[in-house]
């Protein structure tokens, strides 16, 4: 095709740089051009993320904050504010959507936007990007990163070979050549396992790929599979998904001191668990009546599935079941670990049953906590056992999204197949 006539499909993936500590820094002017380490409250010891001067001398995300500080006697710890970041991310991604409604929210710090249809009204796709990037700025005063191709996977790749600041294209009609020798391993989506079963088959490069026939994908993986395959050739099919689909699950889980041996402390993580579980049904008008409740040993997962009489989004209900769970599952090891997740969230009923029992703690009881907590943050009101709830702060999500059941902040080492 003539290089001016407007590409048939125009992907844009734009990368904030540094995220969280970018924020930090923009929010202290004291900290610009230093080495920022963000941390799971004062009291973690593992690195979330760090500012590029940090990068720069070796720190790297995981790594213990004490490693870190002989790398780098001057690294400014700093407790992460989730709230803060999650507030930053939904005004650029509505800032987004004036640029084209098709914009897919990837994760808190990323997004893909589908401008092909923008391209006689906008100008060509680079110059949308530029537009993008402009967008990102003043919505949020921050830097981006970003990749423009003609499908989703070519982007998010084009888009980390230049960071911080960077604007990387990579045309349609040269994204083949331009992955031919570029490791399958680089490719969002395709990790250690799947790359390992590729290079078994001689498939180490993208450029490989093409002498691998798509069925030998497609028997073991299925269809996303036969997606990898495109993917290799900058080709993937993958379309945007803008729409944020009904949760499958919603859990929250929480990390407890090595050992737990004491019934009170894990009783408290689990009804901190449940009260977050039954807070986001609440808030989403979703009820669910099967629970897997779980704690974790060295030996593994110890736990069970549970069934309320009732769709429920009452979190002394869900704890009711998570009693009963230790009284037949538990038999004193040391735990580690709680997960609490409502496994069938569906709509709630508009109204409850005149003689539910199992509502224990009423429905406008606890929608006079919820409008509590909503307006002075969470847990201003709770249960009183849970003045001794653990101070480890919440962090995003995975699957956060600036709207919807996945505009939550959720607590540490939670369970990444909840919502």
């Amino acid at each position: 095709m003539a290089h001016n006539e407007a590409w048939p499909r125009a992907i844009i993936l734009v990368d904030m740089n540094a995220f969280f500590a970018a924020i930090e820094q923009r929010d202290h002017a004291e900290w610009r051009g230093r080495a920022v380490a963000i941390t799971n409250g004062l009291t973690g010891t593992c690195i979330i993320t760090s500012s590029y001067e940090a990068r720069a001398q070796g720190i790297r995300t995981g790594m213990r904050l004490r490693e870190a500080r002989r790398l780098c006697p001057d690294l400014i710890q700093c407790p992460a504010r989730p709230g803060r970041y999650a507030e930053v991310s939904t005004r650029i991604m509505a800032e987004l959507r004036s640029i084209t409604p098709d914009v897919e929210v990837f994760s808190v710090d990323e997004a893909f936007l589908d401008v092909t249809h923008c391209q006689r009204l906008l100008g060509p796709p680079e110059q949308i990007a530029r537009l993008t990037k402009a967008a990102v700025f003043k919505a949020s005063g921050l830097l981006s990163s970003v990749g423009v191709s003609g499908d989703k996977t070519t982007a998010k790749y084009a888009a980390k070979l230049d960071k911080p600041d960077g604007l990387t294209v990579i045309p349609p009609w040269e994204a083949r050549a331009r992955l031919r020798d570029v490791p399958v391993t680089e490719l969002c989506g395709i990790g250690p396992g799947i790359g390992a079963f590729l290079a078994a088959r001689g498939v180490v490069t993208c450029g490989d790929m093409a002498r691998l026939p798509i069925g030998v994908l497609a028997q073991r993986f299925g269809n996303p599979g036969r997606r990898i395959w495109f993917m290799a050739q900058g080709a993937d099919p993958e379309p945007l998904r803008p729409d944020v689909p009904p949760p499958k699950t919603i859990g929250h889980g929480k990390v407890m001191p090595p050992d737990t041996r004491e019934r009170d402390v894990i009783e408290t993580y689990l009804l901190h668990m449940s009260e977050k579980v039954a807070a986001r049904l609440r808030r989403h008008a979703m009820s669910a009546q099967h629970f897997s409740i779980g704690l974790r040993s060295r030996d593994g997962w110890l736990g069970e599935r549970a069934q309320s009489t009732r769709p429920t989004h009452d979190g002394r209900v869900i704890m009711g079941l998570c009693r009963a769970m230790l009284a037949g599952q538990w038999r004193g090891q040391g735990v580690y670990q709680v997960q609490v997740t409502a496994l069938d969230p569906r709509r709630a009923a508009s109204q409850l049953t005149l003689f539910d029992d199992e509502t224990a703690q009423g429905p406008s009881s606890n929608a006079a906590m919820d409008a509590i907590n909503d307006r002075y943050g969470e847990f201003t009101l709770a249960p009183a056992r849970l003045l001794n709830r653990s101070n480890m702060p919440n962090v995003i999500a995975p699957a956060w999204k600036p709207f919807g059941h996945r505009q939550t902040i959720q607590d540490a080492a939670a369970d990444k197949t909840g919502g």
